[in-house]
Formats: C-alpha cells, sequence, structure tokens
C-alpha cells in the first residue's frame, strides 16, 4: 500500500491516467491525495472527475479555485470565464452526483501518521496548523449546509485582504476561502497580494510566498500544496512539497509518494 499525492490536474485526464501506469496505481490497495483543482482549463474535465468518482473510496481531495468555480456557475451563481473548459461538464446527466460529491471535499487535510497536511494554495504564516484545521471546518460546514449558496455567491472578492479574529460572516469565509485557494505571496501578517502570479523572483516589494516567512507557524509542519505552477515545483523550503507543474500549461503532472517522497511525471499534452 502507498500514498501518492498529485499536483492540480485540472482535466488533463489522459495525463492522469499516464501518471497513475507509471506509479502502477492499484485503486485496492493505494491511495490518492489531490491537490485540487480537479477540473478546468484542461481539455478533459468530465471524463476527470468522473474517473475520480469511480475510485472515491481511494481518493482524499482538498478543493481549489476552479473546483469551488465550477460549483458556482453550475449553481447560476458565477458566469463562466472566457477561459473555462467545463461546457461538457456543466451539461452532464450525472451533473449533480459529482458536484455532490465535489462539496464534500475539504479545504485542509492533515495525516497524523504520514505526517502530511495538504492544502491547494496555502496556509498563511500568522496560523498554527490546529488554527488552519478550525477555519478550514467553518468553510466546509457552510458548503455542506443550506447556506451554501449564499456562500458561493458571496465568495468572490479580494476583500478583506488580511485575517482578523473579529471577522464575522461572508467577510471572514471569503478570507479564509482565498488563504487555502488564491493565496501566493503575503505579508508575514497575512495581509494578500492577489495578483501577482509569477515566480518567486516576482514578489511584489514587501510581500513574500507564503511559504517563505521566517516565523511562519507551521514551518515544523509537513505541507503539500499546488495551485502554483510558475514555482515548477520548486520551493527550497524545508518541509514544503509544490506539487503544480503545469500540466494545463505543458509543464508535467506529478506525483510525489509520501511514503518515500520519490516524484513522479508524465509529461502533458493539453
Amino acid at each position: 500500500m502507498a500514498t501518492y499525492a498529485i499536483g492540480d490536474i485540472q482535466g488533463c485526464y489522459d495525463s492522469l491516467q499516464c501518471l497513475l501506469e507509471k506509479i502502477a496505481f492499484n485503486p485496492n490497495q493505494d491511495r490518492l491525495w489531490l491537490v485540487g483543482d480537479l477540473i478546468n482549463r484542461g481539455p478533459d474535465s468530465l471524463a476527470t472527475l468522473r474517473f475520480l468518482y469511480s475510485i472515491r473510496e481511494s481518493v482524499t481531495f482538498v478543493l481549489g479555485n476552479h473546483d469551488l468555480h465550477f460549483i458556482a456557475v453550475a449553481y447560476g451563481l458565477r458566469k463562466r470565464g472566457q477561459s473555462d473548459t467545463l461546457d461538457t461538464l456543466l451539461n452532464a446527466s450525472d451533473r449533480q452526483t459529482l458536484i455532490d460529491w465535489l462539496i464534500q471535499g475539504k479545504l485542509l487535510h492533515t495525516d497524523e501518521g504520514l505526517g502530511f497536511t495538504m492544502v491547494h494554495a496555502g496556509i498563511p504564516p500568522q496560523w498554527s496548523l490546529h488554527q488552519a484545521q478550525a477555519h478550514a471546518r467553518e468553510v466546509e460546514a457552510v458548503l455542506q449546509s443550506r447556506y451554501c449558496h449564499d456562500f458561493l455567491a458571496s465568495m468572490y472578492g479580494n476583500m478583506p485582504n488580511r485575517w482578523r479574529n473579529k471577522l464575522i460572516g461572508f467577510d471572514r469565509l471569503r478570507i479564509i476561502t482565498n488563504y487555502f485557494t488564491r493565496m501566493r505571496f503575503c505579508t508575514a501578517e497575512g495581509t494578500l497580494e492577489l495578483e501577482t502570479k509569477e515566480n518567486i523572483a516576482a514578489a511584489p516589494l514587501g510581500f513574500s510566498p507564503w511559504f517563505a516567512h521566517a516565523e511562519r507557524k507551521t514551518r515544523d509542519d509537513k505541507i503539500i500544496f499546488g495551485h502554483w505552477a510558475a514555482l515548477e515545483g520548486k520551493t527550497s523550503t524545508p518541509n514544503i512539497y509544490a506539487l503544480d507543474t503545469g500540466c494545463v500549461w505543458g509543464g508535467s503532472l506529478t506525483a510525489l509518494r509520501l511514503d518515500d517522497l520519490q516524484v513522479f511525471s508524465c509529461y502533458c499534452d493539453a
């Protein structure tokens, strides 16, 4: 039995199958951890999601910004983006079944036995792992409640751009969601800069990658994340594992075997 964490698939079904063949994945024995952005921008979101649903007992995933976007679009709460490749998924006969499964996803997953935590984008430097777990559960609970549509309709926006304990309502849920699904650069106090998507060298003045702050409270925790293709899987930071290697942009799809940290990749032709 082995556990493999896989970077952003984004609907690149053929690349996923290539990678699973390379690691000789056996759904009856092995486990997959998926860092979110399972769908969108790639060529076959429907086949990807149907396949993952078919092996769902072997899959643990966190929600990425593209996954949440799809649900919001499907519910008529957000317009499709010009670069979206969601049409076949949105028109699928089993769309609601797939949405119901997606919406049970987490924003943060920790396995104490394996010693790893998985998120889509990151954990802000001012939160401990315990705090991050608690805040993730706040959003997960709302997504799985009768207030789901209200939350999704209010999810978009860059403000507030910094966490404060006194935040309430949708402002509170939005900043939590932005940390877990959109963050790249921030200050040591957790102020977000959400426009820059390039690599570390492009850090705006006064901002650093979320994982690069010296006093980050999770610096002793092993964290797996995706979302940031421009990093090309490189962070130069102990305990931090970046798995988005830009499959949908013509890069590769990467798997990390958590048992021994061996890396596997398939180059993509999205």
